[in-house]
């Protein structure tokens, strides 16, 4: 509901899309960001990809292993990890986990959707 440029979300109200049988996702969009609210089982993989946004993924629950070039960081509840526009990486989810993951600009390619890389074999 918004009022007064104020916006409260309830995120059991919001689409959940299954983007495969371990990945899914609910998301609004502002003005300027996406936020998007994740459900991810143990052993699924988002598939290396870049992206033109900058991330910020808040794990609420959980542990994930982000994989770059040249690092790879666990990042457990409580935690955050910020990702620069382009950077190439993968996430590994290493436990049943709930994130909060932020985007800046809004994710178009979601409302397109034109992601793609979600549903393709992990590499």
């Amino acid at each position: 509901m918004a009022t007064s440029g104020v916006t409260h979300v309830r995120w059991t109200e919001v689409a959940n899309e299954s983007l495969t049988d371990t990945i899914q996702r609910r998301y609004i969009n502002t003005g300027q960001m996406t936020i998007a609210r994740f459900e991810l089982a143990r052993g699924g993989v988002v598939p290396r990809h870049s992206h033109e946004h900058e991330q910020v993924t808040n794990v609420l629950s959980g542990a994930l292993k982000f994989v770059t070039a040249d690092a790879e960081v666990i990042v457990r509840q409580g935690e955050s990890i910020t990702i620069a526009p382009w950077l190439e990486h993968r996430v590994d989810v290493l436990e049943d986990a709930v994130v909060i993951d932020v985007f800046c600009p809004v994710r178009q390619d979601w409302v397109t959707k034109t992601d793609d890389y979600f549903r393709r074999a992990a590499d």
